[in-house]
This record gives C-alpha cells, sequence and structure tokens, in this order.
C-alpha cells in the first residue's frame, strides 16, 4: 500500500520516516521527495509498505505525531488518473504530422467513393417501377 505523509520538518532525514514506519511493519521503499536547488526536503514523500494491515496501522498511529517539531499528516497516497503522460516535444510533432496524414488519406479515399453530384459509389437506388415478366 502506498502511503504518503506531509508537514515534515525540512531537517527531517529519509532514514527517520524509514525507521518510523519499519516499527509498524515491512518497508518495501520510503521516499522522501528533494528540492534539488536548495538540497533539503520539500516536506513530503512515500511509504510503499506490502501488507495492507500493517499499512493501515502505521497510518493510524502515525498520523498527526510530532516530529522535528511539526505535526506530520499521513494517509493512504491516492493515484491521480486525470494525469496525462507528458510528450516529448519531437514525439509529439511526429504524432501530429501522423495524425494529419491520416485525416488527407481519409479525405482522398472518401473522395476516390463521390460522384460528381455528390452521391456515393457503388450505392443502389430504391426502383421505383415494377418488373416487367
Amino acid at each position: 500500500m502506498k502511503i504518503i505523509f506531509r508537514n515534515l520538518s525540512r531537517e527531517t532525514q529519509q532514514q527517520q520516516i524509514h525507521d518510523l514506519f519499519a516499527g509498524y511493519g515491512r518497508v518495501q521503499s520510503c521516499t522522501l521527495v528533494m528540492d534539488e536547488v536548495a538540497e533539503q526536503s520539500k516536506g513530503f514523500g512515500f511509504v510503499n509498505m506490502p501488507v495492507p494491515a500493517e499499512a493501515k496501522a502505521a497510518v493510524k498511529a502515525l498520523n498527526g505525531i510530532e516530529l522535528d517539531g511539526a505535526t506530520i499528516r499521513v494517509k493512504k497516497a491516492v493515484e491521480d488518473t486525470s494525469a496525462k503522460p507528458v510528450a516529448i516535444p519531437q514525439q509529439a510533432e511526429q504524432a501530429a504530422a501522423a495524425a494529419e496524414a491520416a485525416k488527407i488519406t481519409e479525405q482522398v479515399e472518401h473522395a476516390k467513393r463521390m460522384k460528381k453530384d455528390g452521391s456515393l459509389l457503388g450505392t443502389k437506388k430504391p426502383r421505383t417501377f415494377k418488373k416487367k415478366r
């Protein structure tokens, strides 16, 4: 189960978080999100615990405790399904070119199936007279 923890002190280290959650069960991974420019914690991170019962116990016990002078918030992480994958500009240009080519090909094929009067080739008109025997 993926768990998010927030409102950490900037001085809190990843090993402290790992040890805190390890007290409630097996920790598969622990990641503290870091600011690359300032080289310090952004104040939140994620923990993966493979056993759901242990993860729920950790969330319940650790939510609202004080750690390094800050009251932390802990809850189950929810994946954002509305986020769209970011395309590399070159791939985006190639995809747009392919879509445009497909659209032109479709228009050409459609034009081949049309008569001068605008009706489609190969369609039968309903009979308006009776066949003689």
